[in-house]
């Protein structure tokens, strides 16, 4: 018998496989229902912190300008589930060609997704990408792999 909990989980995958079906179409209309409408984003990108699905959504069409093709994939998502909040983490890459034609691999970044059930629908209310970095020299290590 299936959980309440193990039901919302099974929500939440599918929500972040829209995520990654929207990113990989450029489909800034579909991935704007994905957040929540006062999405608080701590993305890899300047400044330290994007409020409202506007401010997201112009980081993706950053992306989306760049990549003449995109690909996102997430790797080892866990979750924990609440009643109306929930989380998720694991790793995430994008890649694809540049808009010149040079292609990229990416790099993995640590990523994490809350949700809020919002009207009987998870959302995402908050995100965070981050990548680790050499204390010593202080940039960013970008070539791990989970």
């Amino acid at each position: 018998m299936t959980t309440r909990h193990e039901a919302d989980e099974a929500v939440l995958r599918r929500h972040l496989g829209k995520l990654v079906e929207g990113i990989q179409a450029k489909d800034l209309e579909g991935l704007e229902r994905l957040y929540a409408v006062d999405v608080v984003s701590f993305d890899v990108e300047p400044p330290l912190r994007h409020v409202g699905t506007a401010a997201k959504l112009k980081n993706w069409a950053k992306v989306f300008e760049f990549f003449a093709d995109v690909t996102y994939e997430v790797r080892d998502l866990r979750f924990v589930v609440g009643e109306d909040v929930a989380f998720g983490y694991g790793f995430g890459r994008l890649n694809g060609t540049s808009r010149n034609g040079t292609a990229t691999s990416g790099m993995w970044v640590r990523g994490t997704f809350c949700f809020r059930k919002i009207d009987g629908d998870w959302l995402i209310a908050h995100d965070q990408v981050s990548v680790p970095f050499d204390v010593s020299t202080g940039r960013g290590v970008i070539d791990l792999e989970p």
